[in-house]
Formats: structure tokens, C-alpha cells, sequence
């Protein structure tokens, strides 16, 4: 039994989808939700019987499934790469992403100070992040935690706090510590193992073998 008004809606939540897709700074966001909306298209070339439509989000379907391969089989380099506080890439690295920063920590504000660690995550040697901490008594307060656009996948926070527990203990420091930004920022501190208590979000740094800097 025909429905046009279902035909549509499958034709309209693709549309959203594709459209949904075009926003998206991550990259693989933009596959994931670029492919289901073909998907949708698909399904709606077959309810309307539209050959071209069909041929057209099958091809993108698979464009996008081969990219996704692809993305997922990638072995990516990670680094870490040290920096005096008063570094002047630093704060330009700062200064560029200023107005993202402030979206995600809307009351931060960038003072240098000697005694803060500062430490870039670099993605096959690309600054894909930077952390700045105040180590103090063993714990740490992350004054601030940011990667830029396009490496927002949790790759680079993974490396960070998991992979690199072994630089932190070095420096002394076996917890860390972080105020939650907005709610981006705070479903992303329990991603990487945060716990919320009293108010704080803080993560126990326990060892772990390094595995090359390779993801």
C-alpha cells in the first residue's frame, strides 16, 4: 500500500542527514552520518521507484564505506612534544584557535606562568593538540585540554592519558585533575576516564607499556 507522506519523511531525514553531514568538522563524522544518509536515499529511490536516484547513493554509499576502511586502518604516529610556557608558537597556537577554545572552556584565559607543563600532542607530526597543566603535590589542574579541528576522534586524548602515563609519572605527577567546560567537554573527560568527585573531574595516571606512538 502506497504512503506518500512516509515516502517524503524517508526522503527528508535523508536530506537532513546529507546536509547534517557538509557541518561536521571531523572528518569521519562527516562519512558516518554522509553514509547514512544515502542510505536513506537509497531506501527512498526504491519507494519511489527512481533508478538514477538509487545508482547515484549506492556509488556515494561506497565512496564513503571504502573511506571509512580506510580511516579505521590507519595506523597514525603519535608524539609528545614539550614547550617552555612562554613559547611564542604557543601563543599563537592559542591565539589562532581562540574563539574554538573559548567554546569549549568559555571562561579560560590565557596566562603563562613558569611552573606550568606544557605539552603538544603531535598527530604524524601535526600539533593536533595542546595540554596545559599546573603539576603541583603530585596532581595536576589541567588549566586547559584541546585538540584542534579534524583530530577531534579521541585519538589524540587516548595517546594522551593512556598511552602516556609514563611521561606524567616522570614529571611527578599521579593525578589529573579538570574543572568541566561545557557539556562537549565534560562527556569527553568520562570518555577518557575521568570521575567526577566533588565537583572535580580527576583521573588516576597508571602506568602503561608504550606501544611506539602508534594508534
Amino acid at each position: 500500500m502506497d504512503n506518500p507522506f512516509l515516502y517524503e519523511l524517508v526522503g527528508y531525514v535523508g536530506s537532513v542527514l546529507v546536509a547534517l553531514s557538509l557541518t561536521m568538522k571531523s572528518l569521519l563524522r562527516l562519512r558516518v552520518i554522509n553514509l547514512g544518509g544515502a542510505l536513506f536515499f537509497v531506501c527512498y529511490g526504491f519507494l519511489i521507484h527512481a533508478l538514477p536516484v538509487i545508482v547515484l547513493n549506492l556509488l556515494i554509499v561506497g565512496v564513503n564505506v571504502v573511506y571509512l576502511a580506510q580511516m579505521w586502518k590507519q595506523k597514525d604516529y603519535f608524539k609528545l612534544m614539550e614547550v617552555n610556557f612562554d613559547s611564542r608558537y604557543l601563543g599563537n597556537f592559542i591565539d589562532f584557535y581562540q574563539k574554538e577554545i573559548r567554546e569549549f572552556f568559555p571562561g579560560y584565559m590565557f596566562k603563562p606562568k613558569s611552573g606550568q607543563l606544557v605539552v603538544f600532542v603531535l598527530r604524524n607530526m601535526v600539533p593536533a593538540g595542546v595540554l596545559i597543566v599546573r603539576p603541583q603535590g603530585g596532581q595536576a589542574e589541567i588549566f586547559l585540554d584541546f585538540v584542534i579541528p579534524g583530530y577531534r576522534d579521541f585519538r589524540a586524548g587516548r595517546f594522551l592519558f593512556e598511552e602516556s602515563a609514563e611521561y606524567f609519572l616522570q614529571k611527578g605527577i599521579r593525578q589529573l585533575t579538570s574543572a568541566a567546560g561545557d557539556l562537549r567537554h565534560e562527556s569527553y573527560l568520562k570518555r577518557m576516564g575521568f570521575e567526577l568527585n566533588q565537583g572535580i573531574y580527576r583521573r588516576q595516571v597508571q602506568p602503561k607499556i608504550l606501544t611506539d606512538g602508534v594508534l
